[in-house]
This record gives C-alpha cells, structure tokens and sequence, in this order.
C-alpha cells in the first residue's frame, strides 16, 4: 500500500481532515525560505489536533542547527526532512529519524545525490531544481526513479488527484507526497482536493493488485 504524506500544513483543522481521510503522515514547514512556514505555537497546535497513529515531519531547509534542535524539542516531529544542502553526518546530528530530499529537477545528474545520505530513513525525490525550496508544483520524470535502493523512496513534486495514480504505476514509490497539489492557496488545503487526491492513491493501489 502505498503511504501518503501531506505536506505544508498551516492550519490542524486541515491537518484533521487529511488523517480523517486516511494520510499517514502530516508535514510541516519550518524553514523561512517558504511560503508555507509555521511558527512553533503554530506547529504545536497542529501536532496536538491529530489522532494516534498519524506521523509528524518537520521540513528544514539549510537551517541553523540550533533552531532545528528547538523546533524538534519543542514540537517533538516523529521525523525530520532536510531540503537543502545538509551532508548525511549534519542530519544524523539531532538523534531523530530524518528523510533527505533530492532536488530531481536536475534530472539524471541528480541520481548520485542517491548514493549520499546513507543515513536517512528515506529519500524524498521532489521535482524542484538544486537550491530551490520545495512545494514547487513541478514534477520531474518518473522513469528516473530507481527500483532497487535499501532506502524507502518517496515521490513528490506536481502531483494531483488526475496524475498521481500514473505516477504510482510508473515509480512505484514507497510513498507519495503532497502540498500544492491540494490546495486553494499556499498552506490552504482544500477539502475536495484533498479526499480526491487520497481516493486516487488508494485507487491505484487497488488496480496494482488485481490479478
């Protein structure tokens, strides 16, 4: 079954709506280069609202080691995702569980960032270009996405409720991520968007396993 995680959370009430309707995991951005930040207080309310069983991930983006740290005590994220340029032994440095995002918008080139992160529990392969934060709204070719690494590999970047079951047929991914994709604005979730979106995960998850 393939995992779902909505990202860009700004408000719990959409975060709520997202683990009613069947999300995994509920992201949260922190870092200032984004439109779609939360403050602490913010985040804490968000992280609250939610029912057992549903993940947290804090997003950072080449941020100050001591506010990741703050943010991670304060919030207490089931994990952590780094966007930027932050080497395997500067994630590693918090004690927490962390996902490493590669810029795919780079195209084959970007692969050899695969290599890079050993220590991550998952790579977060998102459409944006080297440097450039995430929730984009770009995709990038999904034939590029390798079948075979030890890590859990997740798919981000352009998807929607009219493309995502294709690109789940085509990546094959552990997990799927979306913000833009099912929004009215940044960091506004939009309930049909969103219930569409999941209903079309869990679609494609059904026709894979038809005989």
């Amino acid at each position: 079954m393939t995992r779902i995680k909505c990202c860009g959370m700004t408000r719990a009430e959409d975060a709520l709506l997202a683990a009613r309707l069947g999300a995994d995991a509920i992201g949260m951005v922190f870092t200032g280069r984004s439109r779609r930040r939360v403050g602490i207080a913010q985040a804490q309310a968000i992280r609250q609202a939610l029912p057992p069983f549903v993940t947290t991930v804090a997003l950072f983006m080449d941020d100050d080691a001591g506010f990741v740290d703050e943010v991670a005590v304060a919030v207490q994220p089931d994990l952590l995702q780094f966007h930027g340029g932050e080497d395997d032994g500067w994630c590693a440095q918090f004690g927490r569980p962390w996902l490493k995002a590669i810029a795919m918008g780079e195209g084959a080139s970007a692969l050899a960032q695969l290599q890079a992160h050993p220590g991550a529990t998952g790579l977060l392969l998102d459409g944006h270009g080297l440097g450039e934060p995430g929730g984009s709204g770009r995709r990038f070719d999904w034939s590029l996405m390798p079948r075979e690494l030890a890590q859990p590999l997740i798919l981000a970047g352009g998807l929607h409720a009219g493309n995502v079951g294709e690109a789940i047929r085509a990546a094959r991914p552990w997990a799927v991520d979306v913000a833009s994709g099912v929004e009215s604005a940044p960091g506004i979730k939009d309930p049909e968007r969103l219930a569409a979106f999941i209903a079309a995960v869990r679609a494609a998850d059904r026709t894979e396993c038809e005989p």
